[in-house]
């Protein structure tokens, strides 16, 4: 597979650059901080990305959608983590639709997340860190389930009309099989979340499910089989990270450029220094090769192969570059880059919080090494 973007794919990149730009820059998102918002996001905003089809990329074009790939939804993400633009874009035109796809539910909410009107948040976590190991509790109750647990780091749990909860039907936390996904209304009752501001100011909550009683018709897929489903939504939100995870550091290395190239000491541009040069062209490089490892990991993904591996390696490279970004985009700025009013502070936050999303660089790298025998 080639790693480039066709025309079309070229055509869409733009359009998302200029659109993200002019309508959700990290003015946006600081306003939304600063007014200590409730919600984490525009909800006006998310209807406008209906409005250009950019909800509906994924859903096929029999429920509706555009049916397009993975690599296309990836140019929309890199724009947003360009310009830090707080958007349920990847939790719910991604990893949900991608988890929806094929199932009796999706008839139930592809028209919504189309439309713009439905936002959707994965109850996956249940631990301090992205593990994999599901324990909570799923048992028979009437003609459906009954759940009790609680989950972590849901982003958008408070106020999300559709939840995606993974729980346990059958054997024990850390068996690959025994797991069902369901799929709860925000109004489900027994249902609690507690909303918490995390380090890039966006909104994450803890779920506490309290004998939360939904009927057969909630179960995504088949009862027992949801590490099927589970993966592939895993892999769609991994993926889908790694590409927001590289605009973070496309936007932080531009800023940083940019400084270089304005900031004077001893009357010459600070970016004539061949110690910075250095720096920055191993910031480049860096950054190349995590942008050819997600776009290799979306073509698989969308070729339906195996793409397990190239997943991990998106997600762990794309963590390893952007921290560099975020790192040398600070340092680089100096004094000046430790202030809240100078906007390159900002992105490494984003990258702090993206990078845990669905697994740090440790658990991808733990899981290549499991994979190769290790």
């Amino acid at each position: 597979m080639p790693l480039y973007l066709t025309d079309d794919q070229t055509l869409l990149r733009d359009t998302a650059k200029d659109f993200v730009a002019e309508h959700a820059p990290v003015s946006h998102m600081r306003a939304l901080r600063d007014a200590d918002d409730a919600t984490g996001f525009s909800r006006d905003l998310w209807k406008q990305f209906a409005e250009l089809g950019f909800t509906g990329m994924l859903v096929p074009e029999g429920d509706g959608g555009l049916g397009l790939g993975h690599v296309e939804a990836g140019l929309v993400l890199e724009e947003i983590g360009r310009n830090l633009s707080p958007s349920p874009f990847l939790t719910t035109a991604v990893a949900a639709v991608e988890a929806l796809k094929g199932s009796a539910v999706r008839e139930q909410y592809f028209p919504g997340i189309i439309a713009g009107d439905t936002v959707a948040a994965l109850a996956i976590d249940e631990g301090r860190k992205h593990d994999g190991a599901i324990a909570m509790k799923a048992e028979r109750a009437g003609n459906g389930f009954r759940l009790t647990g609680a989950k972590q780091f849901v982003t958008h749990g408070h106020v999300a009309d559709l939840i995606l909860v993974a729980a346990r039907t059958a054997g024990s936390a850390g068996d690959a099989e025994g797991i069902t996904l369901f799929a709860l209304s925000k109004d489900a009752a027994s249902l609690t979340a507690d909303p918490q501001r995390l380090a890039d100011a966006s909104l994450a909550a803890r779920l506490e499910l309290n004998g939360v009683e939904v009927d057969a018709d909630a179960v995504v897929g088949d009862v027992d089989q949801g590490g099927t489903i589970l993966n592939r939504l895993l892999a769609a939100g991994r993926t889908g990270a790694s590409a927001e995870l590289v605009g973070v550091a496309g936007g932080a290395a531009d800023m940083t450029y940019a400084y270089l190239k304005d900031r004077k000491q001893f009357g010459v541009p600070i970016g004539s220094f061949q110690a910075l040069q250095h720096r920055a062209a191993h910031l480049y490089s860096e950054m190349e090769v995590a942008r050819a490892a997600v776009l290799k990991a979306q073509q698989l993904l969308d070729a339906g192969a195996d793409a397990s591996e190239a997943v991990s390696v998106a997600k762990a490279m794309t963590g390893l570059a952007t921290t560099l970004a975020v790192q040398e985009g600070v340092q680089m700025h100096g004094g000046i880059g430790m202030t809240d009013e100078f906007d390159i502070g900002f992105y490494m936050k984003r990258a702090r919080v993206l990078a845990e999303m669905f697994g740090d660089t440790n658990f991808h790298a733990n899981q290549l090494a499991l994979a190769a025998g290790y």
